[in-house]
């Protein structure tokens, strides 16, 4: 019997795949515990318009993180900071602190979605990644004076 999974089941596909079950699986577990549907006309139609919707929302994220990332491409995030000799720091700028910077600059993002490679706890100016979307990544200075 085919099926199409609702969510994804272990050992048998991930969610929306269109599978091949037993008879009795797909009326006893897959049915009954609503992880799937049989695949039919009605069901098959309605898991292409889900999947065209999902589809153009990605591309309205994806459009929409693409224009943030040519907003945060002049930005430039601006710390003072106490150093001793060598222009090593006390301590180092962390994303939260990060976060909140950009937060008074007016964009909205989450402290996870910043990724720096290295520690900032040195002068000077710093690159550092922000993972706006899965497909998109922007960068933006951190100077640090």
């Amino acid at each position: 019997m085919k099926v199409i999974l609702l969510t994804d089941v272990k050992k048998q596909g991930k969610k929306d795949d269109i599978i091949n079950v037993s008879d009795g699986y797909a009326e006893n577990f897959l049915f009954k515990n609503k992880l799937a549907v049989p695949y039919n006309t009605q069901n098959k139609n309605k898991l292409e318009r889900d999947l065209k919707s999902r589809e153009e929302e990605e591309q309205e994220n994806i459009k929409a993180a693409n224009e943030l990332k040519n907003k945060l491409a002049n930005v430039t995030v601006k710390f003072k900071a106490k150093c001793g000799k060598d222009g090593k720091m006390f301590g180092s700028i962390s994303n939260k602190q990060i976060e909140e910077e950009l937060k008074k600059l007016g964009y909205n993002i989450d402290k996870k979605q910043i990724e720096c490679d290295h520690n900032i706890d040195s002068l000077g100016i710093h690159i550092v990644d922000i993972n706006l979307h899965k497909k998109v990544k922007a960068k933006i200075n951190v100077s640090v004076e």
